[in-house]
């Protein structure tokens, strides 16, 4: 079963906007810890956005702040990701994970410690 799926990814045209959903497949699997990193091609993946629920506050990469905005709707166990002013770099399959019973939730944690993830949505931002 998987734990996390995410969608709303697509093309659009450099300054264009697209809502990315992760959805999980049950409360559980919102996890204290919710991130999305991405992976462009022969590119490693990195972290995007980290959202900590016990603190209130997400962290974001350098190179998505003031675009990208996290925010998470309980009740439809879903995560979202805003992101507006796009630009061809961001092209990459965008992945979302949850971790549970952490105290460290921001940029620098690495996907490979979380244990629920989702297979992945695309997005590619054509010039």
């Amino acid at each position: 079963q998987t734990q996390l799926a995410e969608s709303g990814g697509g093309s659009v045209q450099t300054g264009g906007s697209l809502r990315l959903s992760c959805t999980a497949s049950a409360p559980t699997y919102m996890g204290v810890c919710m991130a999305w990193f991405r992976q462009a091609a022969g590119k490693e993946r990195e972290g995007v956005a980290f959202h900590f629920t016990n603190a209130g506050t997400t962290s974001y990469a350098d190179s998505v702040k003031g675009r990208f905005t996290v925010s998470r709707d309980t009740a439809k166990n879903t995560l979202y990701l805003e992101m507006n002013s796009l630009k061809p770099e961001d092209t990459a399959m965008y992945y979302c994970a949850a971790l549970r019973n952490t105290v460290w939730c921001e940029i620098g944690r690495a996907y490979n410690d979380f244990p629920w993830r989702g297979p992945g949505t695309q997005v590619t931002v054509s010039s």
